[in-house]
Order: structure tokens, then C-alpha cells, then sequence
């Protein structure tokens, strides 16, 4: 299994990304995908995830609306549309995967929000 993370990069406060996360080795439409951050000197934390039936769920103390986890399965691909970007959103963002007893993750792409 290998996930394939993109997207990421330099934003101005307010402005908006969209990462990407292929899969191979996995049809990621089968399990919960979900998506991760890592701030600088934080634990990794949860964004958001979406299951099987393409139900997504976030984590509550996310700003409402900011972000949209979609999936593509005729890509195999799982997406994170963020919106509102301010400097508290600079992170690592983590794709996963989680298949039975075993968690998959990407690589890890770069958010930076700064003027």
C-alpha cells in the first residue's frame, strides 16, 4: 500500500488548497480514509475522515465549513479542500488509511500560511 500525498505549499492568510492523495496497493472506495495535520511541536491530529459509504465526518473543534474531504474512486484518490487558511493552519497534512489491523500513511505534504 502506498499513498501518494500533494498540494501543498505557500498560501496568503485566507486563501485556499486543495491536497491531493493517491493510493496504490488499496481501493481506498473499502475502508475510512481520513486526514491528518501536524503542526510544528504538536501531536498529529485529525481533520477529517470519510468511510466506506462516502459518508464524511469532521472533527469538532475544526472552523465549520473550512474543510471538505471528497473522494474520487475512479482515481483511487482521496481529496482535502481547505478554505479560510490563517497561520494556525501551517502544517504537515497526512493521508491515511486504515485496512483491518493496519494504518496506512503518505508522506506528509507541507502547509504554509503566511503574509
Amino acid at each position: 500500500v502506498q499513498l501518494q500525498a500533494s498540494g501543498g505549499g505557500l498560501v496568503h492568510p485566507g486563501g485556499s488548497l486543495t491536497l491531493s492523495c493517491a493510493a496504490s496497493g488499496v481501493t481506498l472506495s473499502h475502508y475510512a480514509v481520513a486526514w491528518f495535520r501536524q503542526a510544528p511541536g504538536r501531536k498529529r491530529q485529525g481533520i477529517s475522515c470519510i468511510n466506506s459509504a462516502a459518508v464524511p465526518r469532521y472533527y469538532p473543534d475544526r472552523r465549520a465549513d473550512q474543510f471538505t474531504i471528497t473522494r474520487d474512486n475512479a482515481k483511487n484518490t482521496m481529496y482535502l479542500q481547505m478554505n479560510s487558511l490563517e497561520p494556525e493552519d501551517t502544517a504537515v497534512y497526512y493521508c491515511n488509511v486504515r485496512v483491518a489491523w493496519d494504518s496506512y500513511w503518505g508522506q506528509g505534504t507541507q502547509v504554509t500560511v503566511s503574509s
